[in-house]
């Protein structure tokens, strides 16, 4: 289990104690609204359902591939998840964040990507990571481009048409935080 702090946030695997918490901020409406639905149906089922559903994938692919979102946690109170997470869809690692709208706006989310950043091209070497989002989320590609990423194209993703890419690689990563330690 992989856990890792910043200056201000733990980050850590959900435990499936944390699936009241973590459903009051995935199915939160401000949240919801910038997300693909979850993978179990939250009108079949009640969210606390669907946020065991979801901390039990993360954990297999924590599990598999050794990375997943982890819940992003202030003061030992749960504020969102963030982290890294593979895509068979395009057969990649994307960098993602969500948090509760309370913790909007206090660079929460740029320190949760900027770790998971250094922990995809540290322990996982990995060759590049990318991140999407909705055009008109105009916060978290703020975040994107603050992190380093740069908007490469448009794709289609789980139903929803003209979503912007940005990534970034492993070698520019490693000249932007060498640049940045200088």
């Amino acid at each position: 289990m992989t856990i890792l702090r910043t200056d201000r946030l733990a980050l850590r695997p959900l435990l499936p104690d944390d699936a009241k918490d973590y459903a009051a901020m995935r199915f939160h409406p401000k949240v919801a609204k910038w997300l693909p639905p979850a993978s179990t149906d939250p009108q079949t089922a009640d969210p606390e359902t669907a946020a065991h559903a979801t901390i039990d994938r993360f954990a297999a692919s924590w599990q598999e591939r050794r990375l997943a979102p982890w819940g992003v946690f202030l003061d030992s109170r749960l504020i969102g998840h963030g982290g890294l997470n593979y895509v068979p869809e395009f057969d990649a690692v994307e960098v993602l964040w969500a948090l509760h709208p309370d913790a909007w706006g206090k660079g929460y989310a740029t320190e949760v990507a900027a770790a998971a950043l250094d922990y995809g091209f540290g322990p996982l070497d990995l060759a590049s990571i990318f991140a999407i989002t909705f055009e008109d989320n105009l916060a978290s590609q703020a975040v994107m481009k603050r992190i380093g990423l740069t908007y490469r194209k448009r794709v289609d993703y789980k139903g929803f048409a003209d979503v912007v890419w940005f990534d970034i690689d492993r070698a520019s990563y490693a000249e932007r935080t060498s640049i940045a330690a200088r």
